[in-house]
């Protein structure tokens, strides 16, 4: 019998931000690298992409959300 284990990762904002624009949506599939969201700080737009391949089971955020270090912004689970 395998079992097969899943596994979740949660994407977190780095910087204190506004969410500019949602370029994924959830349930869709995502490698390592695809752009998840943009975020804007100080007129700068900072992509936040997925760290690891699977499906984005979770969206933490909205368009003009404001996010704070260490806010989550969306879960992988792989």
């Amino acid at each position: 019998m395998i079992e097969e284990v899943q596994q979740l990762a949660e994407i977190r904002a780095e910087m204190v931000a506004n969410v500019w624009k949602l370029v994924a949506a959830e349930g869709s599939a995502v490698d390592v690298g695809d752009e998840i969201c943009v975020l804007e700080s100080m007129k700068m737009e900072i992509p936040v992409v997925a760290e690891t391949a699977g499906v984005l089971a979770r969206i933490a955020v909205a368009e003009g959300d404001a996010v704070q270090e260490g806010d989550l912004i969306a879960v992988v689970e792989s």
